[in-house]
């Protein structure tokens, strides 16, 4: 087998074996979309194992003996689906569908492991999963239903819930019946090939070799052989788990001449029990050392677990599900990493290794010598663990683990630490301490001279608080140090010694807290999204499913590695030299107009003669296979002239005047004069930071020349089909399709047209088709974001809390191009939400960055807008000391109003939302709760928050509001419809379809929607503006209803006939059964000049009411519960739009907590993938969620009086940011701290807990600005 690097699992499913329903979102098994099932026979117990894995970092070489489940494998819709596929599906848990199939997987893995699992087994085993749409409510909801537990509140929906310690009640049935749901029967699961029992029970087990092109693979034996080969291959690493050394070889680049796998020494997995502890191989799985260690636990009295239950902890929280099942425990020491989560446990509790050399074996302590230097330790070379010794505790010693991460769950540590304390009986004396730490420097770090300021000292507050001043000055990072965040690192491990104090003194004395929804009356009922099933059971075709043509080259791109310089030599001859590379596609390939133009400026497609980003396009590369591009872009040599004084901040470039025009002006009354007669004046600042799209699927796309007069066909996943008919090719030969998006955001509009026109030049210069699909790595690098910004405000106000005046001056960082920065227009007319401000001036402009360019994402400056005006108005109720929502209420639009630009409306709905919230959310009763909560509690704080939107919906663009469709009624009656909507998981082809079936008075299931293409309706416009539906919906009605007509005759002659009957008698009466429909949009405008428009339809009104506690040591925080209410007019299809009501609030919640990107300082992004780059998952949904439809509403301005849902709810996310402000403030109070402060978004834990100012976030000396280069800049 031919070895470019070893052949990983996704690799084969996806070209050899045409299973393409394994999803590829990451390659470094942090998202789960490509999760498998692997299935082993063990000969020793004579049983068989089942796991989940992640197929993206499993070698094909290490498979041998195994049977592998992939999607297609468990169900399919032309044999029978599986019940796990069902129930995610018509629980309404698939909307673009590009992660369900990960999503199946680890829970069909989970089932066939334990066919009535409990809750925590559910979210345990889709911790690893990650989903980009559904909020995941809906797929818990699903896989709820295999819980068997009688007792279990989350499984039967009745009462308080053990897990969440709040009442929760699951009415979803309203969304789906169970009853109807196929029962799980485990008899009717695939058998373990009877072929590999034999060969494992027979098989006189040999060394297998693999050899490829500049890599060899060797699987030993026996520990003998393994030993020999390592003797005489020192440097050849063991490979077990692939989880360390194979994102290495892929994005590192690094290579290994040599790999040895070990996974069939026997002597590797084995368990032994000894008085003193137990020594577990060092080639177990992560899992199957929690599992044996939870087996021993109940075993032993309590004392002689300390350990063992610490590791259990940790084990819980490393890494995925997916992950864990794979990675040995042996690979997780020897990685050596600075932020182990193990290494520190096992340190602190004297455990082991027992080595094995030429030389014979050895032991080794895991001790502070132990641990060299960056992932090097002090065993030598050619020396091989082969199992780790964990001992028992002893009476009157403690051990307790704690971590802080970005996200809860599947996240590296950002400091983790163990530490043991040993008291002599029955005393306060400590006869022996270890305190281990990881994340505070190249290695796990050891607290010596701390534990030596411990020992023979009795534990009281006296030794403890001299303990943390050594602490202090024994771990010490410098300001620039590898990771950033400095300072909340150093308070840590403060903080986390104090966690350790008040658990000690808690043992010492010894010895001495989902879901509610409620559904409208069915206008339009709860119908499952149409393409759920295939897409749970792996059958729906994404761009990169598409079968391979014969000839077919996959295109991947160079991007430049300076952030503002000079091109001045561009060689790709050794490029071109390499195997399988067939051309490189320069600038000067592109035939007519190299640059496409927006908004008045000029961008390239491929660079030239200056780059102005890291990461902007220079030239592309296409071969024969992705790996052999990947080598060839590789190759390719770039030489650079550095310009001077690159920008990347908001603050430099407003110092050099760097703008993209027009800035924008907007202003009501008169600010100047209206300050000079308030009572009170304010001035505040707030920081925002951007958000990644990380739509599951990257951007993807294939460019097939037909072959002759220049047609090509084109696939590719955008949400604006159109914009891809570029290159000076008439738009009549360029056919584009779209048949999905594996989600997309904003963010598959202006850079996919970008990366269509070069993937079509490449297929045009070499006449064969090309493909292009992005690593999530450079998506992230390429594509750019949401715009960051900075807001200052000034605010003058009254005594009795009135809001008379306020200026706010917005900069977004817009980035190298402007791309679609004309959301500063769009910031500006949301600036008063919901507040009747009399006097109001906004200022808004986009900053040009050499940083890559930002661009749309979902709310389009609107979530920055409104975040800045609710932190105002939040400031306003500090200053005068009274709970914000008063202060909202007292200014909130009232009775017939006019907005800031003259546009009337009524805010009747949203004053309606904003009550009903209230009183769904119990609010007065839960905020006494909260104050009382937090007058006894003095590390933990509680927070609450209720926060409105008024949210414009359509284009202020008047010709982007217009749409068309096709309808073509066939002899035999069925339906095909086509319109200019692009599906992303909206739901918009399932929508349509409704509108069909009630316009021509037929089933659904009569109806298909094949695609979107330029071929069937031409002039589209984007999907985008929350306006798919309410535009290509009027165009379907209009469509159907002219076809409704022409059959008017037919029934009339026979009118107890069928429709097949009508159908086939109208085409022998020559009716044409085939019509377009038009939809001609509001006309929309804005004169900026005058400052007066009808920019938008109507408004989509909603409120949102969160908890939230926090911990004010770590700044670690939970939802506890959040309750939306938001008025969609009457609604298309309640499920549809419950999931984007959710899918954007979970969105929102990360942008506003927990998402962030960091660049270096020479404008490179740090955090490209999901192990740097942390999204919601299932453990940051809140512990209870419902969402509240409006009843009663009705909206004259859009199809069956609906109102366009995708966008408003994002911001409502920020309700958990003003939640958390607010339990800091709680927090701030007890250190004498009163009065606004500043906390910018995303309030991450570090944010959160140095906003706090305890005591031991005090203690930390602050590094001073300019005296050192930090980590990352602060965009």
């Amino acid at each position: 087998h031919q070895l470019q690097r070893p052949k990983l699992l996704m690799s084969l499913t996806v070209t050899s074996v045409r299973l393409t329903g394994t999803k590829y979102g990451c390659g470094g098994g942090g998202c789960g979309a490509c999760t498998v099932m692997v299935s082993r026979y063990q000969p020793a117990t004579k049983t068989i194992i089942h796991y989940s894995a992640n197929a993206c970092l499993l070698p094909l070489c290490q498979l041998h003996g195994a049977a592998v489940t992939t999607v297609e494998g468990i169900g399919s819709t032309k044999t029978r689906i599986h019940p796990v596929q069902e129930r995610i599906a018509k629980a309404h848990g698939s909307q673009c569908g590009f992660c369900t199939p990960g999503m199946v997987m680890s829970m069909y893995a989970l089932l066939r492991n334990k066919p009535h699992p409990t809750m925590e087994d559910i979210t345990q085993a889709l911790a690893g999963n990650l989903c980009r749409c559904t909020g995941y409510r809906p797929i818990v909801d699903g896989c709820r239903t295999f819980c068997q537990e009688a007792n279990c509140c989350q499984a039967n929906g009745a009462g308080d819930c053990c897990l969440n310690g709040e009442g929760s009640t699951d009415e979803s049935e309203h969304l789906f019946d169970k009853e109807e749901f196929l029962p799980l029967d485990p008899t009717q699961e695939l058998i373990f090939p009877p072929e590999l029992i034999l060969m494992a029970e027979t098989g006189n087990p040999e060394t297998l070799t693999f050899c490829g092109e500049r890599m060899r693979w060797v699987s030993p034996a026996s520990l003998e052989e393994l030993v020999q080969l390592k003797a005489s291959n020192p440097k050849a690493p063991l490979v077990m788990g692939n989880t360390n050394i194979g994102p290495d070889i892929k994005f590192k680049g690094v290579l290994h001449p040599l790999i040895i796998s070990p996974t069939r020494v026997m002597e590797l997995f084995e368990v032994t029990q000894t008085p003193q502890g137990v020594w577990v191989g060092a080639g177990c799985s992560l899992s199957e050392v929690r599992s044996l260690l939870q087996k021993l636990v109940p075993q032993f009295p309590e004392e002689k677990t300390e350990l063992f239950r610490a590791l259990i902890q940790q084990l819980g929280n490393l890494g995925s599900q997916q992950i864990r099942n794979v990675a040995s425990l042996g690979g997780n020491i020897m990685s050596a990493y600075p932020n182990s989560d193990l290494n520190p446990v096992l340190a602190a509790g004297n455990c082991k290794l027992s080595v094995i050399s030429t030389g014979g074996r050895r032991e080794v302590p895991l001790n502070p010598d132990f641990f060299v230097s960056f992932g090097k330790t002090i065993l030598k070379p050619e020396e091989i663990v082969v199992s780790v010794f964990v001992p028992f505790s002893r009476k009157g010693e403690f051990v307790r683990a704690f971590r802080q991460a970005p996200r809860k769950e599947s996240s590296f540590a950002t400091v983790t630490t163990a530490m043991r304390v040993f008291f002599s009986e029955g005393s306060r004396v400590v006869r022996d301490v270890s305190i281990y730490y990881g994340g505070m420097g190249p290695t796990t770090v050891s607290a010596t001279k701390t534990c030596a300021a411990l020992v023979t000292r009795p534990w009281d507050d006296e030794t403890l608080s001299r303990a943390y001043d050594v602490l202090l000055d024994e771990l010490v990072l410098p300001p620039s140090a590898p990771g950033g965040k400095v300072e909340f690192r150093r308070s840590l491990t403060l903080s986390f010694l104090f966690k350790f104090n008040l658990e000690v003194l808690q043992k010492l004395r010894e010895m001495v807290g989902l879901q509610f929804l409620s559904v409208q009356d069915p206008v339009g009922r709860p119908i499952m999204h149409r393409s759920a099933i295939s897409q749970a059971t792996g059958e729906a075709v994404y761009c990169d499913d598409i079968p391979r043509t014969d000839g077919e080259l996959f295109l991947v791109l160079v991007t430049s590695s300076r952030a503002h310089a000079k091109i001045t030599g561009l060689d790709v001859s050794e490029a071109l030299r390499l195997p399988g590379v067939v051309d490189v596609i320069t600038a000067k390939d592109i035939p007519g107009k190299k640059v496409r133009t927006m908004f008045g400026y000029h961008e390239e497609l491929l660079a030239e003669s200056e780059v102005s980003c890291i990461g902007q396009m220079i030239c592309a590369v296409v071969a024969d296979t992705r790996a052999h591009a990947k080598r060839g872009a590789a190759a390719v040599k770039i030489s650079y002239e550095d310009l001077p004084d690159p920008v990347f901040t908001i603050e430099e470039a407003t110092e050099k005047s760097s703008f993209f025009e027009p800035r924008r002006v907007i202003r009501r009354g008169n600010v100047t004069e209206a300050f000079e007669t308030v009572d009170q004046l304010y001035e505040g600042e707030i920081r925002m930071g951007g958000q990644e799209h990380f739509y599951m699927e990257t951007q993807s796309m294939l460019v097939v020349p037909v072959g002759e007069e220049t047609e090509f066909k084109v696939y590719v996943s955008t949400q604006w089909p159109t914009s891809t008919q570029t290159l000076d090719i008439p738009s009549n030969r360029v056919t584009c399709h779209v048949k999905r998006m594996g989600g997309a955001f904003g963010g598959k509009v202006t850079k996919t047209a970008v990366l269509a026109s070069i993937t079509s030049v490449a297929a045009w210069k070499t006449n064969r088709a090309v493909r292009c699909v992005l690593e999530r790595g450079e998506d992230m690098l390429i594509t750019g974001g949401r715009h960051p910004i900075l807001a200052k405000y000034k605010v003058g106000f009254m005594n009795d809390g009135r809001i008379v005046a306020a200026d706010i001056e917005y900069y977004t960082n817009a980035g190298n191009t402007v791309d679609e920065s004309v959301l500063v227009e769009k910031i500006l007319l949301h600036m008063d939400n919901a507040y009747n401000i009399p006097n109001l001036q906004g200022r808004a402009a986009a900053c040009r960055t050499n940083l890559p360019s930002n661009t749309a994402f979902r709310g389009f400056g609107v979530p920055q807008s409104i975040m800045v005006v609710e932190n105002m108005v939040n400031d306003v109720a500090v200053v005068l000391g009274r709970p914000a929502d008063q202060i909202r209420e007292i200014n909130m639009y009232k009775g017939p109003s006019v907005t800031h630009y003259k546009f009337e409306f009524s805010p009747e709905n949203m004053l309606r939302c904003w009550e009903e919230c209230k009183v769904k959310a119990d609010y007065s009763a839960r905020r006494r709760a909260v104050d009382q909560f937090n007058q006894q509690n003095r590390w933990k704080k509680r927070g609450m928050s209720i926060i409105p939107i008024k949210y414009g919906i359509a284009f202020a663009e008047s010709f982007l509001n217009q749409a068309a469709a096709l309808v073509h009624i066939y002899k035999d009656g069925s339906v095909l419809v086509t319109h200019g909507g692009t599906e992303m998981g909206q739901g918009i082809h399932t929508k349509m379809q409704q509108v069909a079936s009630r316009e021509l008075r037929i089933p659904p299931s009569k109806i298909y929607i094949s695609e979107t293409s330029t071929n069937t309706v031409p002039n589209t416009c984007p999907s985008a503006a929350s306006f798919g539906t309410d535009a290509n919906g009027m165009a379907v009605k209009n469509a159907c209803q002219t076809l409704y007509q022409r059959l008017e005759p037919v029934r009339q002659k026979d009118p107890k006939g069928s429709w097949e009957s009508w159908v086939n008698a109208a085409f022998f009466e020559k009716i044409s059964l085939s019509a377009t429909g038009f939809y001609r949009g509001p006309d929309l405008y804005m004169d900026w000049d005058k400052m007066e428009g009808q920019p938008y339809a109507y408004f989509t009104f909603g409120a949102c009411c969160c908890e939230v506690e926090l911990d004010c040591l770590t700044g670690d925080y939970r939802t506890v519960r959040t309750d939306i209410v938001v008025d969609i007019g009457r609604s298309v299809n309640p499920s549809v739009d419950i999931g984007q009501i959710e899918g954007a609030f979970m969105q929102g919640l990360g942008l506003y907590t927990l998402e962030e990107l960091k660049f270096s300082p020479s404008g490179l992004l740090y955090t490209r993938g999901p192990s740097q780059y942390k999204i919601p998952a299932v453990c940051d949904v809140p512990l209870r969620f419902n969402v509240y439809l409006l009843s009663d509403s009705h909206n004259p301005h859009a199809i069956y009086s609906s109102k366009g849902i995708g966008e408003p709810v994002l911001f409502l996310g920020s309700s958990v940011f003003f939640a958390i402000k607010d339990a800091v403030a709680a927090a701030r109070a007890e250190s004498g701290l009163v009065g606004p402060f500043s906390l910018d978004s995303p309030a991450t834990p570090e944010r959160a807990c140095l906003a706090c100012a305890s005591l031991f976030t005090q203690k930390i000396p602050a590094s001073k600005p300019g005296s050192y280069k930090p980590w990352a800049l602060n965009i």
